[in-house]
Formats: C-alpha cells, structure tokens, sequence
C-alpha cells in the first residue's frame, strides 16, 4: 500500500512487479525481467540511483539483482527478506504438501495468511489516522465484511500446485541470494519485524554482519507483513535513516525532504506527545524595541536566520524548539549536530527508530564550515550549539556553563552572508534529571570504559584541535535519574543584524568581541530564566495537571510575566 502514498509518490517514480498466480517463470527468468527494466532505468538516468524495495520474496530478488550489477548505483530497501526460509515450518511440510492433489484450494487460514498477510491488519490499511473511535470501529468493520468473501474465492483461485510452485520458486531464490550475499554492493536498508515467526529472529542479525553496506531498523510491535500496518510510512523510514539521496553520494543540504504534516502530527502529536507534556516549554523572544513577549514574534520570519546557545544536558530542548518553530514560524531548524547522527558505527543491531532517525528527519546536519556556509547561502533558519556535546552530556556541579571554545568563524561567515544571529538561552534541566554517574566516573569503570573507547574509536569526532575542556567532546551516556519534572523555559534575544558590518568579516579582533558579546548574552539570558522561574506558579507539574484539569488539556499553561 506503500506506493498508493501521495508523499511517496511525489518523492519516487513507482514501478511495480506483478507475477500472475498461475506464471511459471523460473527464478532466474524473473530476475531477467528485473534486470532489464533496472538497467532501462539506469540508461535513462545513470547518475540517479535506483530504490528497489523487496518485501519476502521480493527482498530475495533485490539482493539477487544488486548481487548480479554491481556496476549500477542500486539502494535496497529490504522488508523482512524470506532469505532465512530454509528455517521455516513450511520448508519443512513442502514434501507432505507435494503428495495433495494438486487442484484442491487452499483454504487453511496458516496458508492463506503466508500468502496473503493477516486480514484484521489488511482490513485496518484503509482507516484514517485521525478518525473518531465511533468511525474508525465502523470503518474496520465494513472494510473487513467486504473482504471476508473475497478471502473465500482467493483460496478458490489458489491450488494447491500453485502454492506448492510458489514455494519450490521461493527455495530456489533463497539458494541463490545466500550463495551471493558476498557480491552485494548496493546500500541497504533492512526492516525487520518482530511480531511473527517469518522470518525467524535471528535474521536481520545474520544478513547485518554478511552485508557490506547495511543499516537495520527492528519494528517489534508489528507483523511480518510491515508495509501493510496503516501506522507505518516507508518514506518517513527511508528519511530517517539518511537513506534518501538523488544523486551518487548524499548531500544532507539539497536532499533534504521537509517533515510532511503527516509526520509532523505523528513526531509531535504521538512520539513525543508525553515528553512535550513533562517539559511543558515556555517560549519568549525579544522585539527589537527590547520587550519581552511570549511565543516567537522576537524571530524573522524569513531567513538567514542563526540561532546560538546552550545545549541542555541529553539535547532535552531540541524537540520543543523544532515543533515550536514549525507550528508558528513554519520552518525548519537545520540543526548542526554531531557527525555521530549521519555516520560511524552506532548502527547496532537490530536498532529502534531514534533520535538517532528524528535529527536528520527534522533538517539536522553534520556540523562544519561548509555545511554552515551552505545553509546561509539558501537563507535557512540555522542551529548552532558553540559548546556541542561537552555542553549537553556535561558533568556534575557544570549545569549551565558554557564550553565555546575560541573559534569566532561563524560571526564572520554570518556577516558575510548578512545573517540575523539570534542568541538564546534555555533553563529547565535541573528540574528533570540529576546525574548520578558522569563521563569522569564511568571512565574509572573497567568494562564501560572499554565500551566508550571502542565506541569513539571509529567515530568522526569534531574540534580535535582545540585544546582543554572546550575540545573534550567525548561521545557517552552519563548515568541519570528523573526527578519530579519542573518546566522548560526559553528565551530567543534580541536579534543581531549582521547585514552591513564589513568590519566584522574582515577584522578578526572585531568578530571575537562580537562573539564574547553573544556568548555573555547567552549567559545572561540564563541567568534572567533562572531568576525569573521562580516567580512561576506552574513550575511544577502538580500545578500545571490541577490547571490542565480545569481548563482542558488543550489550554496554554500560564507562566510568570515577562
């Protein structure tokens, strides 16, 4: 059902394989006609690469082709591939199976369902998300009567000598996808569901570690037959996991794909529904006349737009900072983050959807120069943390302090391209967590200093050339526990046009003054919150639950005046 998605659609030209129920073309011969429309595919347009999305079955044929044209710029998207079916109850019955006549129906549900999938997810495909429970129980009810008799004539249609060459084709292309595994080349993209015995558990494993170029995302809670679950969106999938690319190597700022609605009410309005409900933001900004106001009518609306400040202990800001500024500013923070959300080896196995997938999902890239400059040129609203990750998997007793180290670049790029810098502050981490274990504790214990050294080892790291506390970005979890929660509070400052100050780009005495004035304000805004959080009757979360369950949930809490 994926391919009848409009987003889909927008982003892929779609082709679609259809094998007939009674087509006998062997194996190999399939593959034949794959290969000859890929290669059509890639004669019309050979610097483009070419997505073949394989589910079962159709995964063996993708490895198989990618396997066979090593040459062409192929991206695998494999939906739990059926390459482990030697292990299977079915591979097993296929000679019992041989011995029934061969025109009998097949009508046993376990059969039907290989087939077919499960008909309570088939019937829900077709449901709206936001439908009331009333229409949505009505919908699932019609949807599944109507296709009760068609279930019927399907195991009419389907003999018995046709599921049995079903499966003699699917052992055949079993066998000759793992005898090739070695020859893949293409970039791969494993889904691997864990709900059902197809394929059995330990394949996503074994496929991770024989394939050369392989990321792997486990959806536990879902069947086997993923991309017909009405909750799931393969785009938003292939996004996340920086699979997307129109050309031979990704470049995270022009195939940048914007959150869809959709995905935006899925992200904010289910992932991180709970969290926003815990944090509960408070957001100011600051006019140009100084005054203070609630919400973001202190930013431009239109970018070049940089946004500097703090980075909260585990990033806790970023997401409440990405909704805010997409529900009211309609843009989306290109956040520069830490090459460990595009490249290096925290791939591990079997790996949830994550932060890991939302920061490229949301616009982030890979922080750098280049990067910067090309943000500016296309005029987006920028991210930017001096500080980077030894501000937010900081130590004890170091909540709030700054990390900037003596880098002022970025004050001279914005000038160049008449950026409106924007510094921020944001308070609110020492109401949520309290670190119990920090990176100097866990680096004294033997086998999680290991696990970190290794863990860094192979991943890209930035600022190896500053020196002290301000370039010891070393990636690890500090150990935490929650707290009672208090409430998040931001405050954007006055904005800084950067347009017209040459002396700035070319003086670099000037652009380090500019930066330490940014860098104070920062740190004065902090101290503004942290002073003025005290006033707010709502800073608890008791307060604002009694507030909520007067007022409805949908009312905006009221916080201390400006």
């Amino acid at each position: 059902m994926q391919h009848k998605n409009r987003a889909f659609q927008g982003v892929f030209e779609v082709r679609c394989l259809h094998i007939p129920v009674n087509d006998r073309t062997p194996y190999e011969g399939l593959l034949q006609i794959m290969e000859e429309s890929v290669k059509y595919e890639h004669n019309l347009s050979p610097n483009r690469p070419i997505y073949i999305i394989g589910d079962s079955f159709g995964g063996c044929l993708a490895l198989s082709l990618a396997s066979r044209n090593p040459e062409i710029d192929l991206v695998l998207i494999l939906v739990n591939p059926a390459t482990s079916f030697a292990k299977t109850p079915l591979q097993a019955i296929l000679p019992l199976l041989e011995m029934v006549p061969s025109n009998l129906p097949v009508t046993l549900p376990h059969l039907l369902r290989y087939l077919i999938g499960d008909p309570l997810k088939m019937a829900m495909v077709s449901i709206q998300n936001n439908t009331s429970p009333q229409d949505t129980l009505e919908s699932f009810s019609d949807s599944l009567s109507s296709m009760l008799p068609l279930l019927s004539e399907f195991g009419h249609i389907v003999r018995m000598d046709t599921l049995v060459w079903k499966l003699k084709l699917l052992m055949s292309g079993v066998d000759y996808t793992n005898s090739r595994l070695n020859a893949v080349q293409a970039e791969i993209l494993l889904l691997a569901s864990g709900n059902d015995n197809l394929p059995p558990s330990g394949e996503a494993d074994r496929l991770f570690k024989a394939l050369k170029s392989c990321k792997v995302r486990y959806f536990r809670t879902s069947s086997d037959r993923l991309l017909m679950e009405s909750s799931f969106n393969l785009l938003t999938v292939i996004k996340g996991a920086s699979m997307y690319r129109q050309g031979k190597q990704r470049d995270t700022i022009t195939d940048f794909l914007p959150p869809t609605i959709s995905e935006f009410k899925r992200t904010f309005g289910e992932d991180f529904k709970l969290l926003h409900h815990l944090l509960s933001p408070v957001m100011l900004s600051t006019l140009r006349n100084g005054k203070i106001v609630r919400g973001l009518a202190g930013v431009p609306d239109k970018g070049p737009v940089l946004l500097v400040g703090y980075h909260q202990l585990l990033a806790m800001e970023i997401t409440s900072m990405a909704e805010e500024f997409l529900r009211e500013k309609k843009a989306v923070l290109r956040t520069l983050a830490h090459p460990v959300f595009f490249v290096g080896n925290y791939e591990i196995l079997r790996q949830e959807l994550s932060f890991f997938d939302v920061v490229p999902l949301y616009g982030g890239v890979q922080v750098s120069p280049i990067n910067t400059y090309r943000l500016f040129e296309r005029d987006e609203f920028v991210l930017l943390y001096p500080g980077g990750i030894r501000e937010a998997l900081h130590r004890k007793d170091e909540d709030y302090q700054l990390f900037w180290p003596d880098q002022p670049e970025f004050v001279r790029m914005a000038a160049q391209f008449g950026v409106t810098v924007i510094p921020f502050g944001c308070v609110g981490e020492d109401d949520m967590l309290e670190i119990v274990l920090d990176y100097n504790e866990l680096k004294n214990i033997p086998y999680i200093r290991e696990t970190i050294e290794s863990f860094n080892q192979d991943c890209p790291g930035v600022r190896s050339t500053v020196k002290g506390e301000e370039g010891n970005q070393v990636l690890h979890l500090p150990a935490v526990l929650p707290k009672l929660p208090g409430r998040l509070y931001y405050l954007f400052g006055k904005p800084i046009e950067m347009k017209g100050m040459d002396g700035v780009q070319r003086d670099r005495e000037s652009a380090n003054q500019l930066y330490l004035d940014i860098k104070s304000e920062v740190e004065n805004i902090m101290s503004y919150l942290k002073r003025k959080r005290e006033q707010d009757p709502y800073r608890s979360i008791t307060a604002r639950t009694f507030y909520q369950a007067t007022w409805g949930v949908t009312a905006q809490i009221p916080t201390f005046e400006p």
